[in-house]
């Protein structure tokens, strides 16, 4: 059975208030505004539990670094090459829209990996990443995705046990 949504159910997209002091964005619109005094009242008092990322992996078998190397690095599969580059060597061509990912295991907490390649709305609703394990919220989505998540829950858990392995200095 090829169910992308395997090992448990999926976080929602991004839903709920988007007022002051409430939503999962709220956060991210106050680190990007600068916020003030009562904004950094609010950021310490109602951040959502989710605002620090996805503590619980999605599965019960670990990461493989290996098996999410080869997922981030294939162009046809993880298409995270399409957007950001980093230390690899056997992609001779990968995008720059993204961040640079070398050393973002030393940037980055694995929830917070996690939650960036589940639902990269949830820390900024703004961007342009697409979420690779919920179907919530997605619009113009390619054939091969309708109805499904990009990457199955141990791949998620793969992918993200790679990049926590990206620990080296920033070219």
């Amino acid at each position: 059975m090829d169910s992308r949504s395997d090992s448990g159910a999926g976080p929602s997209g991004p839903t709920g208030p988007q007022t002051a002091c409430a939503g999962p964005w709220w956060r991210a619109r106050f680190i990007l505004s600068g916020g003030g005094a009562l904004a950094a009242v609010c950021l310490l008092v109602a951040a959502p539990l989710n605002a620090q990322g996805l503590p619980d992996p999605l599965t019960t078998t670990p990461g493989d670094p290996v098996r999410g190397e080869a997922i981030v690095t294939d162009p046809q599969h993880g298409l995270c090459t399409l957007c950001h580059e980093g230390p690899f060597p056997q992609v001779p061509f990968a995008g720059n829209l993204g961040p640079d990912l070398t050393g973002v295991g030393a940037r980055r907490a694995v929830p917070e990996l996690r939650q960036q390649i589940v639902d990269s709305r949830i820390g900024n609703p703004d961007t342009i990443m697409p979420p690779y394990y919920t179907t919530d919220g997605r619009e113009r989505v390619g054939a091969r995705w309708q109805g499904a998540t990009m990457l199955r829950a141990q791949e998620v858990e793969d992918v993200v046990a790679y990049l926590a392995s990206l620990t080296g200095d920033m070219p």
